[in-house]
């Protein structure tokens, strides 16, 4: 990581065309090349902010762990940093390596898929606001989740979560409100569990 790396992370970008609607709960999933959806089975997704973000990182690992309990749901994670620095990145945590066969990790260096997803850049408020501060410095302090280095990829673009069922209908999610909102994947896998079950009535 160099000095010219990390302070590229502050510099705003140029966000690819967003859709002229937002997703909504019951619309129909973005279909993307680089993105498949298994069919006939649900799939959470979570869109990652840069490698590097404790926020990330938190909810990467909060990810990881619900997948293992949930083997027959696809979880799907979304970087927009390099593929060398999401490796470098994903090698850098706690239990590396150990992701389940249900979990795999796509790189959208171009935000493509972020985009079509809803997702561009987010504003100072969002990314900079005291509240995100304070819980930066708490998810160090109390879990040892810190900044590491960013080699690339925009602290300025927004995350998201979303739960897609087994018809490719979005069930769940949406795009996060701030840098450091917590997302509950144990309520997204209640969700599809429950619609797959009202599938087959």
């Amino acid at each position: 990581m160099t000095f010219q790396q990390e302070l590229g992370s502050w510099l705003s970008t140029t966000t690819p065309n967003l859709p002229a609607a937002p997703l909504t709960i019951g619309s129909v999933a973005p279909r993307q090349p680089k993105l498949t959806l298994e069919p006939n089975k649900s799939t959470i997704l979570t869109f990652l902010r840069h490698c590097g973000c404790p926020f990330a990182e938190k909810t990467f690992l909060n990810f990881r762990e619900i997948a293992r309990s949930n083997s027959n749901v696809d979880f799907i994670a979304v970087s927009h940093s390099s593929d060398a620095a999401t490796e470098t990145w994903l090698k850098s945590l706690p239990q590396a390596g150990s992701e389940p066969d249900n979990l795999r990790v796509i790189v959208d260096e171009q935000r493509q898929i972020y985009a079509a997803w809803g997702l561009g850049m987010s504003s100072y408020a969002h990314v900079l606001s005291p509240a995100s501060m304070w819980s930066v410095w708490r998810l160090g302090k109390e879990e040892g989740i810190w900044n590491r280095p960013t080699e690339s990829g925009s602290r300025w673009q927004t995350a998201g979560s979303f739960g897609v069922d087994g018809e490719g209908v979005v069930r769940w999610g949406g795009v996060a409100g701030r840098a450091d909102e917590k997302v509950d994947f144990e309520e997204a896998v209640k969700v599809l569990e429950a619609s797959g079950q009202k599938a087959k009535l």
